[in-house]
């Protein structure tokens, strides 16, 4: 209780904010089922509310301000945007036909104000916290100056729950989703606890209505959720965890080895941050269910990727179709790039010219994705990396395509696909190296080495174990990866495990999960000489 309550008044980043730590599965889980549970069904909305906020005012401490906050300005003007159309709505019904276009465009006008206060408020609090270091810095670089940088505390999922609030206004204002008087709803839409730390970003429709609705927990869901939990577990503690050591000793001291060791530790990263990531959102996938909540994926099987785009499809998926829905439709749908769309259309085609604007908005895209991920030029990088690699892709296409027509090459035959997959997955290693590298500079340093000094001759033993790693480790990520492939080979070929094994027996599903349990039990990465790893998306 000490313990708690010590949380409760000043917050902490390193325990509960890990949905595999056995503060959160061991206490704090465990009493926020018990208190639902016991909880009246129509008071279980607000207790799901006191929950989520509790949870968040555990792991930020006073920084909760920031997300009542947010969720008082999104509730404000959401109303405001509502207000707006309904007034629109009755005027244009009263006034003359020939009077109607010059209001709506009058109201459209208000509102598009009403809307550019809101983002202000969220995205314009979210660049000032975030990236006022950063761009004091270079200025300071720049024209050597020394002015003082301020020094910005955020809350844990900031970036998170802002995108949300921002996705619900953008639909008010749009005329898709009606604005919520409840401040309440809102304020569980914003907060709910599995969603806040890592995602998914979730649509004010896809969750708002079944968080307000929530029934009681039933042994169905209560199992099927600890199954996803335990999986996501597996991937954290077994993979995750035991590959930090490795990875960080290698980004961290670039100059000390070869490129073939890069190369491995850049593959390595890259397995860490997907087993990480993922693992956390099979947690909240699985925590959702419990409460009764269908809660958004956020991967389906990215290392199935014959494209870099269609990587970016199925890794942080929500993320992505944020981005495209809030970034890239309404700079292509804008007026100048309309123009510019049908003037490039006339002269270069059907395929080259729409490219030519699309290319304006996927750079915006690419540009808030990079600077979303942190502030720094080696995100920056990454942003410009993965905007160049699909906009050459869709020059290439037609290109492609008749190469491979006189070749007689099929795309669709299984060789062709494999080697389609393995260069995504190669060009996506390279921009993790970029992603993970202590600054663009020992990024770049990095990548030369694996292209000039690609050696495998300094690894030994004795490296191995500065680094805390060794051949049996490595032995166990391996056989935890192809568990994990697996499992995604037969969900990608519609085979959902889960429900599945659900229609065997008792016994054998006992078995599965027992067998879980003892493997990571055995194979996790903890105790003495393992350092856990802090949530990697949190940070974001």
């Amino acid at each position: 209780m000490g313990r708690l309550l010590s949380l409760l008044l000043r917050g902490t980043h390193s325990d509960l904010t890990s949905f595999f730590s056995l503060l959160f599965l061991g206490g704090f889980l465990p009493a926020a089922i018990v208190l639902y549970t016991l909880t009246p069904k129509k008071w279980k909305k607000y207790a799901l509310l006191v929950i989520s906020l509790g949870f968040f005012r555990f792991v930020s401490g006073e920084l909760v301000v920031y997300l009542l906050g947010s969720i008082l300005l999104t509730w404000g003007f959401g109303l405001w945007l509502g207000k707006i159309q309904r007034d629109k709505d009755a005027a244009v019904k009263a006034a003359p036909r020939e009077d109607r276009k010059a209001l709506k465009r009058k109201f459209l006008l208000r509102s598009r104000w009403v809307l550019g206060l809101a983002a202000a408020a969220h995205i314009g609090g979210l660049l000032t916290v975030k990236y006022t270091g950063f761009f004091l810095r270079n200025v300071n670089t720049l024209f050597g100056l020394e002015l003082p940088i301020p020094g910005f505390v955020m809350p844990i999922g900031v970036s998170f729950f802002t995108l949300q609030a921002v996705s619900y206004l953008f639909d008010v204002y749009r005329g898709t989703q009606e604005a919520d008087g409840n401040v309440l709803r809102v304020g569980l839409f914003l907060s709910f606890f599995p969603q806040i730390v890592e995602g998914p970003i979730c649509r004010y429709s896809e969750t708002a209505s079944q968080l307000w609705n929530a029934s009681g927990i039933t042994w169905r869901n209560l199992t099927l959720g600890l199954q996803r939990i335990l999986y996501g577990l597996m991937k954290k503690l077994v993979v995750a965890d035991r590959l930090n050591g490795f990875v960080k000793g290698v980004f961290t001291c670039v100059d000390e080895y070869q490129g073939g060791v890069i190369a491995l530790a850049a593959v390595c990263y890259t397995v860490q941050l997907y087993m990480d990531f993922s693992g956390a959102m099979d947690a909240v996938a699985g925590m959702g269910q419990i409460f009764g909540i269908t809660m958004p994926e956020n991967f389906r099987r990215p290392f199935f990727s014959r494209t870099i785009s269609e990587f970016w499809s199925r890794w942080h998926i929500t993320l992505g179709t944020w981005f495209k829905d809030y970034t890239f439709y309404p700079v292509t749908m804008s007026g100048p790039s309309k123009k510019l769309t049908s003037a490039a259309r006339k002269r270069l085609g059907n395929h080259y010219g729409p490219l030519l604007a699309g290319g304006v908005a996927l750079f915006c895209v690419w540009l808030c994705n990079g600077l979303w991920h942190g502030a720094a030029w080696s995100f920056l990088f990454f942003g410009m990396y993965h905007f160049v690699l699909i906009y050459l892709g869709s020059l290439a296409a037609p290109l492609v395509k008749r190469v491979n027509t006189r070749l007689g090459l099929k795309p669709e035959c299984l060789p062709y696909r494999i080697a389609q997959t393995l260069r995504t997955c190669a060009l996506v290693v390279v921009g993790e190296l970029f992603f993970r590298a202590e600054g663009l500079r020992a990024g770049l340093r990095m990548f030369r080495k694996m292209v000039t000094d690609f050696r495998f001759d300094s690894i030994s033993l004795s490296m191995l174990k500065e680094l805390r790693i060794d051949p049996q480790d490595f032995l166990i990520v391996g056989v935890t990866m192809a568990i994990v492939f697996v499992v995604s080979l037969l969900n990608e070929r519609g085979i959902v495990v889960r429900e599945a094994l659900e229609k065997k027996p008792t016994a054998l599903r006992w078995a599965v999960l027992y067998a879980l349990i003892l493997y990571i039990l055995i194979f996790g990465a903890y105790g003495k000489g393992y350092v856990p790893v802090n949530p990697m998306y949190a940070n974001f």
